[in-house]
């Protein structure tokens, strides 16, 4: 996934980053491709709730809190969103996912727009991110784990009839 740090993109590494048990590295894949090009990205609102899966009332909400506050507008007011609009809201949906707090993703935004001075700051923030997401990551396993034994014993308890009557 490509993230949007200041002006300039960059991939995270892949290295000293568990591998999922799939084997697939869904952070170290290429970045999706943008619908347009360079130069000729400028997309509605309504273009980007279809290309997002986003509501145009949560993409309203983003820019009204400050999650998303350079979003140009057009000559009559309407918004124009980017390729690089596109890539921060990916960008946010994984945090999303993370189960992130919004305040903590708008603080995160607002050191993104101070700079570089913030770089500490904001990998401190991602990092009890992530943090988060692997004790999470691990009360899963264990709930998975109790699911897999009572699938067990509900396909154990079935065959033990058919053996009785052999």
């Amino acid at each position: 996934m490509t993230v949007i740090d200041g002006t300039t993109r960059s991939t995270p590494a892949t290295t000293a980053r568990p591998q999922p048990t799939s084997g697939v590295d869904v952070c170290a894949a290429a970045p999706k491709e943008h619908p347009r090009p360079a130069g000729q990205d400028s997309y509605t609102i309504s273009e980007v709730v279809t290309f997002t899966g986003l509501t145009a009332h949560t993409l309203r909400w983003y820019e009204r809190i400050g999650l998303m506050p350079h979003v140009d507008r057009s000559h009559t007011g309407q918004r124009r969103f980017s390729n690089r609009d596109l890539d921060w809201l990916a960008f946010v949906g994984k945090l999303r996912l993370t189960g992130m707090p919004v305040a903590d993703m708008v603080r995160y935004a607002e050191l993104l727009r101070a700079g570089e001075s913030t770089f500490e700051e904001r990998q401190e923030l991602l990092a009890a991110t992530r943090r988060d997401v692997i004790t999470r990551i691990a009360e899963l396993h264990d709930t998975l784990a109790v699911l897999d034994h009572k699938i067990e014993f509900y396909a154990g308890a079935r065959r033990a009839p058919e053996r009785h009557s052999a």
